[in-house]
């Protein structure tokens, strides 16, 4: 059984995500959606509205807009594209009521799983830049970051409102370990991984090397660059 997030199966990991940031919208608060997030600047409300923005990218003109808009502010403000486009997604949907958030996200996620799902192959090969990591190829943004994104959001949210996190081993640790597998071959030392928790799990990767030993959502935070680690944890994965 395949532990990490292909082509085959990234549009079923992207449903059952879409799905769990959505109830979890649904059930926030007034006060809980003007909470701040460990992201600079962004509230639970704009979180949410850039969410909304790579999902409304579904289409090819929203998609050339963002890009277009967004690199022209990331030029005028010395940033890296794409924080430009981040805050065309979040400034171009700052005037929507929170219901208003909510049903539009609703209405374009399976519209934006359909589009990565069936990006052409040509299109898929494409390398964009991706700081700090490079350069990624378009598929692999479609298949496993956009999700990875909105997984970690919802981290995200839940970490800054008190919520608890919806954790099972068969949706988010199958997500965590598609980031031990990347990480692993990203940094290329052997290694011992033990991951607590419901989305945890165990892995070796070679013999002799470093033990890694942490809960699988600190892992993943650490992973996205919400919290620093040493050693092979200095090496990250996109997210």
């Amino acid at each position: 059984m395949t532990m990490t997030i292909t082509r085959a199966n990234a549009t079923s990991v992207a449903e059952v995500e879409d799905a769990r940031f959505l109830d979890l919208l649904r059930s926030l608060t007034g006060d809980e959606w003007r909470t701040p997030t460990c992201c600079d600047g962004w509230d639970v409300r704009a979180m949410c509205l850039h969410v909304l923005g790579a999902a409304e990218s579904a289409s090819k003109r929203e998609l050339l807009h963002q890009m277009r808009v967004g690199s022209k502010l990331a030029k005028q403000r010395g940033v890296v594209q794409i924080d430009g486009i981040n805050e065309v997604q979040i400034r171009e949907r700052d005037h929507l009521s929170t219901d208003e958030i909510v049903s539009r996200l609703a209405a374009a996620q399976p519209r934006f799983r359909r589009a990565r799902r069936t990006l052409p192959a040509p299109l898929r090969a494409i390398a964009v830049p991706a700081p700090p990591f490079g350069k990624v190829k378009l598929g692999t943004l479609m298949d496993r970051t956009y999700t990875r994104d909105v997984w970690m959001h919802r981290i995200d949210i839940c970490r800054a409102t008190g919520r608890p996190i919806e954790l099972t081993p068969e949706h988010d640790g199958f997500i965590v370990a598609d980031a031990v597998y990347e990480w692993a071959g990203a940094h290329g030392q052997p290694c011992e991984v033990a991951l607590t928790g419901p989305a945890g799990g165990r892995w070796s990767f070679g013999t002799g090397g470093e033990t890694i030993e942490l809960d699988a959502i600190d892992f993943a935070l650490v992973m996205a660059g919400r919290a620093t680690g040493a050693g092979l944890l200095a090496t990250g994965v996109l997210f």
